[in-house]
């Protein structure tokens, strides 16, 4: 007796077009006020430097002491004595400083910096944030300068992925990952959506879809209640 060949059913086309890195890096620039003195952490993040208004001051600072610093160097002309705490070149702008490590933790402890723009696993509907350890008996932990930025920072943005390689939400109910800092996330850039975390738990805020997304379809994807 023969038997038809089995054939898997083709996944629905995804009607919907997410951000890519660089153009969620410009939603976060576009929303970094003049004077404003910002970190930006490892990662995704140092993207934003990128994409600021030429006419804005914004006062980029990097952990490993650096205030004022630029946007990437162009091909072949990186100074590799210049980096930042990526270990990634970088350039200063006029008026740029450099500083001991301790003083650049200062500011960062003290409340000196109102924006910084961090990576994340986890970011819970409270702004609770996990972004630096898995957890996993393999994984490598890298708090870096993380905690304090979190801590330390008059506004929290995080700007990741709205999903892992698995499909599942990183806009979570509760952090399942170790902490990083509690309800101290304001908003999220993903590469689906621009998000308004609220600290007393209430649906989070959608700003901005990719092209092709719609709420629903957001509520679905992120597993929870989300308002407009």
């Amino acid at each position: 007796m023969s038997t038809a060949p089995q054939t898997s059913t083709p996944a629905p086309a995804r009607a919907y077009t997410p951000w890519s890195r660089d153009q969620m890096a410009a939603l976060v620039a576009q929303d970094i006020p003049e004077g404003a003195f910002v970190n930006l952490g490892i990662g995704q993040p140092t993207l934003v430097g990128n994409h600021l208004p030429p006419d804005r001051e914004v006062i980029l600072h990097s952990e490993n002491g650096i205030l004022g610093m630029g946007p990437a160097p162009a091909k072949g002309e990186e100074d590799w004595d210049l980096i930042n705490a990526g270990k990634q070149p970088v350039t200063l702008l006029k008026g740029a400083s450099l500083c001991h490590h301790a003083d650049s933790f200062a500011m960062m402890r003290g409340g000196h910096l109102d924006i910084c723009v961090l990576g994340a696993f986890q970011v819970a509907r409270n702004g609770d944030l996990a972004n630096w350890h898995t957890g996993a008996p393999d994984a490598v932990p890298a708090v870096g300068g993380a905690m304090d930025l979190a801590s330390g920072a008059k506004a929290v943005y995080v700007m990741m992925e709205h999903l892992t390689k698995q499909g599942q939400s990183k806009l979570v109910e509760r952090c399942t990952y170790p902490l990083t800092g509690i309800a101290c996330v304001k908003r999220v850039y993903s590469d689906l959506a621009v998000i308004d975390i609220h600290a007393d738990g209430s649906a989070p805020t959608v700003r901005k879809m990719c092209p092709g997304m719609d709420l629903a379809t957001l509520s679905r994807l992120s597993a929870m209640t989300l308002q407009a």
